[in-house]
């Protein structure tokens, strides 16, 4: 087996999806691997817009209660301006319905001190 490189796309894509380009371990582990395929195929492909793939990602994190991975989403997402304050809270009344209220509940914490953090910024 030979060692994954990062492309081009690959560490910027993932600077934008992540606010960091994750190859402080390096393309040969199982993180730089993952991220390699990930950040250069598929957050590079053309058809869906970073901003589709976020909110994407944000309803699949929500409805598997991943809170950390969650944080840095909408933290990115906010700080990029992929999406705005006014977004992000409507995206947290949309997945009540789906996720349920407790989830719902802590997204909207979430989404709350991330809008006040970076409003003082």
């Amino acid at each position: 087996m030979h060692a994954v490189r990062f492309t081009a796309k690959g560490p910027d894509a993932m600077e934008q999806a992540h606010g960091e380009d994750g190859v402080a371990e390096g393309p040969d582990g199982l993180f730089g691997a993952t991220a390699e395929r990930m950040f250069s195929e598929v957050w590079s492909r053309p058809v869906l817009t970073g901003r589709d793939r976020r909110l994407l990602l944000v309803g699949l994190l929500v409805g598997q209660g991943m809170d950390d991975a969650l944080e840095r989403h909408l933290d990115t997402a906010l700080r990029s301006g992929e999406l705005t304050p006014a977004e992000l809270r409507e995206t947290v009344v949309f997945l009540t319905l789906y996720a349920g209220w407790p989830r719902a509940a802590r997204l909207s914490a979430q989404v709350e001190r991330l809008i006040c953090r970076t409003a003082r910024a």
